[in-house]
């Protein structure tokens, strides 16, 4: 069934979109994105970085953003919430996307849909894959919106996947126990592939789960750990528990730009994707560590409410 549609502008689209679906309101679940994705055969060719948490999940997106970018290769960035601007949740190395890049995907994905009703969340996680694709990014880079099993974000497989922290946030949909919450966000890890936590000690759920399904854990504190020089520099050491490889140092690093231990462990978690997806990802050339030893982030990364 072909939808008839009459949005003309960005601002038409997200106007409508506010309301299509439920009213607007947030409804769990991967089946209608799943499907719609399927139509559209939206299967990433490059790295996939799947990034969740209750906090600090924009710093390490952030983080991974300008690592890469600095690196020379080409970064599709979603996350949320914006501040200013809806493009700002769908960026390509670091740049918000344009309008007419955003409605076309729109106008690609209300074509596809078909009977579906799809929400404001899941459109957008659906357009960020869809420009990402088009525009031949290397790496995307995918902030998870609301947990992480059942965020629309998680139709897509991902080659690593970070859960920052855990804690009681959303509850009327991730649960009342912090435990539940944990086993929420790690539905975001794929078996066989890195999953870094960057809490230690973890929720029993999140581990448990990576243990179930096969997922490569990886502990802050355990497998990877930094270490603060008064504030000015830090180190990093990558030592996975199960490998007989020596473990990987970088030293000296530039304090990143926001200050607070959580944020060396938030450039931590990003430093141990860099590691990973350095081992197990197709990197024509793997970025050095002078491409990532200078951890900034703008000021618009600072912390946000946790709506999408």
């Amino acid at each position: 069934m072909k939808n008839e549609t009459h949005m003309k502008t960005l601002q038409d689209w997200l106007s409508h979109l506010e309301t299509a679906h439920s009213g607007g309101l947030i409804d769990m679940g991967l089946e209608r994105t799943g499907e719609v994705k399927k139509r559209m055969k939206l299967e990433p060719q490059c790295p996939v970085v799947v990034v969740a948490g209750t906090n600090g999940k924009g710093s390490v997106c952030a983080y991974l953003t300008q690592i890469y970018k600095q690196a020379g290769f080409k970064v599709g960035t979603l996350t949320s919430p914006h501040l200013l601007r809806y493009n700002e949740r769908i960026a390509v190395n670091a740049e918000p996307v344009s309008d007419d890049l955003i409605t076309a995907s729109f106008e690609r994905i209300e074509a596809a849909r078909g009977e579906i009703s799809l929400t404001y969340f899941e459109f957008n996680a659906l357009a960020a894959v869809d420009i990402f694709i088009r525009e031949q990014v290397d790496v995307m880079i995918l902030e998870v919106g609301l947990g992480g099993r059942l965020d629309a974000v998680n139709v897509f497989d991902c080659d690593c996947a970070v859960v920052t922290s855990v804690d009681l946030d959303h509850q009327a949909f991730l649960g009342d126990t912090v435990e539940q919450v944990g086993f929420e966000k790690a539905g975001v890890f794929r078996s066989g592939k890195p999953a870094i936590c960057g809490q230690n000690p973890a929720p029993e759920s999140l581990v448990a789960h990576a243990e179930a399904i096969g997922a490569k854990l990886l502990m802050v504190q355990r497998d990877f750990d930094f270490s603060s020089l008064e504030n000015i520099q830090w180190n990093y050491r990558f030592h996975p528990q199960h490998s007989d490889d020596p473990a990987r140092n970088r030293n000296s690093l530039p304090f990143p730009a926001l200050r607070g231990a959580y944020q060396l462990s938030n450039a931590a978690c990003a430093l141990t994707v860099l590691e990973c997806l350095n081992e197990n990802c197709r990197w024509t050339s793997a970025p050095s560590n002078a491409d990532c030893c200078w951890l900034k982030i703008p000021d618009a990364s600072k912390s946000c409410p946790a709506a999408r």
